[in-house]
């Protein structure tokens, strides 16, 4: 089975290394296509992988091809490729906004399709993936390409309509949690802690708080009144960002979020 990877920025890479961490995978089993030349020696040196500036060629090799192009791309590179891409080629997709039946109609013919939503957190193997399949797609090739991904993040086969549900609440949130632990840092910095370890304690917090969510099974309110204790600091913390609309702020992020997603 060889994969190809048309587009070797962080996303893509990520991907690549994941799946030949996992062991899932090898090096030769593998090629990355991109623009540029220095990208692609860099991938091929990191990785060990073949790599092209040729899409076309990238996409003949494939048994699995994953466009990882930024989704102002995919119609020139879908219109480049399409006639090199074999009827059993599995294509998988990782741009909000375009729908199966979207990625079909720029090919021209029904293939095997995938939507994929991942995030940047798979470039340290705990991404999170949605994914949906068009009715070409077998539940074992399905489960090939969920145990491919395994090796850098969990997934989730959900229903399409979702998925710009899914680019909201775990595609973009990394930079939402990433502004929460820098606002965290600043203000321990404030109180005399050394930017540094500013920056451990509250990643750390974030980590371990999410390890707690997803191990304990317990609902997120309820491990919040496990923190509060009567009279205490944290409830009075919790008192101000409730004043502040922290709440708020978030689920209107994530409209918004939603709302563009749904417009691309």
């Amino acid at each position: 089975m060889h994969i190809s990877f048309i587009g070797c920025g962080n996303m893509g890479t990520a991907m690549m290394q994941g799946i030949l961490d996992s062991g899932l995978a090898k090096a030769a089993d593998l090629t990355g296509a991109d623009r540029s030349e220095e990208l692609l020696n860099t991938r091929k040196s990191e990785l060990g992988i073949s790599v092209t500036t040729d899409n076309k060629e990238a996409a003949e090799k494939a048994n699995i091809l994953i466009l990882s192009v930024k989704p102002q791309f995919y119609e020139e590179v879908i219109s480049e490729i399409k006639d090199a891409v074999r009827d059993d080629v599995i294509i998988i997709t990782i741009a909000p906004g375009k729908t199966l039946s979207w990625t079909e109609e720029k090919f021209g013919r029904k293939l095997k399709v995938i939507r994929m939503m991942p995030n940047t957190p798979a470039l340290v193997k705990e991404g999170m993936i949605g994914l949906c399949a068009n009715d070409k797609v077998t539940e074992k090739e399905l489960d090939t390409v969920r145990e491919l991904c395994s090796g850098f993040a969990k997934t989730e086969v959900i229903p399409e309509n979702l998925m710009d549900v899914v680019t909201a609440v775990s595609g973009s949130s990394p930079a939402y949690v990433f502004m929460f632990i820098e606002a965290m840092a600043d203000a321990a910095v404030a109180g005399g802690m050394p930017r540094d370890k500013a920056y451990t304690f509250a990643a750390q917090a974030v980590l371990g708080s999410a390890k707690m969510v997803l191990e304990t099974g317990k609902h997120p309110g309820e491990l919040k009144d496990m923190v509060c204790s009567p009279a205490g600091t944290t409830i009075q913390a919790v008192r101000v960002l409730e004043a502040k609309g922290f709440r708020s702020a978030v689920i209107e992020c994530m409209e918004k979020c939603l709302e563009i997603s749904r417009s691309l």
